[in-house]
């Protein structure tokens, strides 16, 4: 299994897809096209825990390891998920320090956490591998909190001050719907609340995540100290293929 949380806290550049559509084959797609992980969103995407259960086996034997977006902070759903064989979860809406904590410590075993332990589950190599995933799964499973509204910008750098916490992850759609300013990314407020993450996060040496809307916010965002990015997800990169290919089809035959 392939861990990625070093890479991150060293401030690598970090490219992932989304994957929404609850397809194992999109996620072995996404690896193989050489991103740096797989963000398999189970808060917004079509799968449900027995499409969780591919997915994730393939991004586990692969190279873009598997970011799982849960729809809560429920600690049953961290260990089921975990278990399965992913990298690190990220949970959305923490407006919290106390949420950041619950996060943190759902995702690993005591004493730093509350992870329930069975050496079956194919994390483990069912059975076989346990003693060395148990050695290292604490140090190694990232935890991505999502800041999407104004309080949690507000408790920016006490949700970074949280132990275990190693990614702040704007969500800019949501950010902005709750600012009020749905979509206006360049807006000099939003602008400022993406720098009170980006301050927090350096203050703490914890790394700023964000969601591109578009490539054209990439270098923008990277100077802003932005280093973990979704740029797409399966979904609306093949809408948009489509879309695209139906018309170059109509303008080739006219």
């Amino acid at each position: 299994m392939k861990f990625i949380r070093k890479r991150i806290l060293d401030g690598d550049l970090m490219f992932g897809i989304a994957a929404q559509l609850g397809s194992s084959l999109t996620v072995e797609i996404i690896s193989r096209a050489g991103f740096d992980w797989t963000w398999v969103d189970t808060e917004h995407g079509s799968g449900d825990y027995s499409e969780l259960i591919h997915q994730v086996q393939v991004a586990r034997l692969g190279d873009a390891p598997a970011i799982i977006r849960l729809p809560t902070n429920d600690p049953i759903r961290f260990k089921r998920a975990l278990d399965l064989g992913a990298a690190g979860i990220m949970i959305p809406y923490v407006n919290t320090a106390a949420e950041a904590e619950q996060a943190a410590r759902s995702m690993r075993y005591q004493p730093e956490g509350l992870r329930g332990i069975a050496s079956s589950p194919p994390v483990c190599g069912f059975g076989l591998d346990f003693d060395a995933y148990y050695g290292v799964a604490n140090d190694s499973l990232v935890c991505m909190v999502q800041i999407e509204t104004a309080e949690g910008v507000a408790n920016a750098e006490e949700i970074a001050a949280v132990p275990g916490v190693d990614v702040l992850f704007v969500g800019p759609m949501d950010l902005s719907v709750n600012m009020g300013i749905i979509k206006q990314f360049k807006n000099p407020e939003f602008e400022a609340n993406l720098d009170r993450v980006v301050a927090a996060c350096r203050k703490h040496g914890k790394a700023a995540g964000i969601l591109a809307p578009n490539l054209d916010f990439l270098s923008s965002w990277k100077k802003k100290g932005f280093t973990v990015f979704v740029v797409g997800s399966d979904s609306t990169s093949l809408a948009k293929l489509l879309l695209d290919l139906n018309a170059e089809c109509h303008e080739r035959t006219k």
